[in-house]
């Protein structure tokens, strides 16, 4: 990878990576075309199911695989090479040192609910921007504490990479597409939709969170893990006349639904 990558800069094209856990949807593919948008001559496409970011009950031996369907989808949208490390490659033997983030970002939200989870998301993304050492290096806005997190971890380890965030991409009725929405079924996905629904109402200043949280279980989730308004650039407390963001995650059987909107 390193080798083709270094032909591409002795050539003087510019670099772009996608780091993905694979289970690849219009999602991730969208991610591909807006790093190319954004400059990248060539997009490297990271394929890792990166087991240090798992829970000890979370789902890593049940998270989807679908190698093959994966190179094909990037295949048609122009990805220039496809990575896809083993763990004894990214964690090799005696492997002692981890990326552990800090400060306001990670104080609640994912942070409170999955214990370790940024760690293992810092510690592998830190990895492959040094191996790869891309130019830009495209993240979701659905995922959107780990955006900031990957922003604040760039930005103070000097890595020399762009962060682009790129707009959620949602189905024909809002919901925001995740590899883990295969888990869901025909009646939870109906569910699943009232989501985004509930929380563009609370974006547009119909709803207080409150009431939010009330309507999403009676919709039918299972719980609300969390529901909130925070300022969009630290994730702390919302103040007045700064950008603010909409963030939840509710429970449907065992798959955590995420998401979260732009504050008008």
């Amino acid at each position: 990878m390193r080798k083709v990558v270094a032909g591409w800069r002795a050539a003087g094209k510019t670099v772009g990576l996608v780091p993905t856990m694979g289970a690849l949807h219009a999602g991730h593919l969208s991610l591909v075309e807006a790093t190319r948008k954004a400059g990248a001559d060539h997009v490297v496409v990271s394929i890792f199911v990166n087991p240090t970011q798992f829970g000890p009950n979370e789902d890593l031996s049940k998270y989807p695989r679908q190698e093959a369907l994966d190179l094909e989808r990037l295949g048609e949208v122009g990805a220039d090479l496809a990575y896809l490390p083993t763990v004894g490659e990214i964690y090799p033997d005696g492997f002692a040192t981890m990326v552990v983030p800090s400060g306001t970002i990670v104080a609640d939200l994912e942070a409170t609910f999955r214990p370790g989870h940024f760690a293992g998301v810092a510690t592998v993304v830190a990895k492959l921007l040094i191996q790869v050492a891309p130019d830009i290096a495209a993240f979701g806005e659905k995922d959107y504490q780990q955006l900031l997190v990957m922003r604040r971890m760039a930005r103070d380890l000097d890595i020399p990479c762009r962060i682009l965030p790129v707009p959620t991409v949602r189905d024909d009725h809002g919901l925001a597409l995740s590899s883990r929405n295969a888990y869901l079924t025909p009646e939870q996905l109906a569910v699943a939709r009232r989501l985004n629904k509930v929380l563009g109402e609370i974006a547009r200043g119909l709803m207080h969170v409150e009431e939010g949280n009330a309507r999403l279980l009676q919709a039918g989730f299972d719980a609300v893990d969390y529901l909130g308004l925070r300022d969009a650039e630290t994730l702390d407390a919302p103040v007045e006349g700064r950008a603010r963001r909409v963030l939840a995650v509710a429970r449907l059987g065992s798959v955590r639904l995420l998401d979260n909107m732009a504050v008008d």
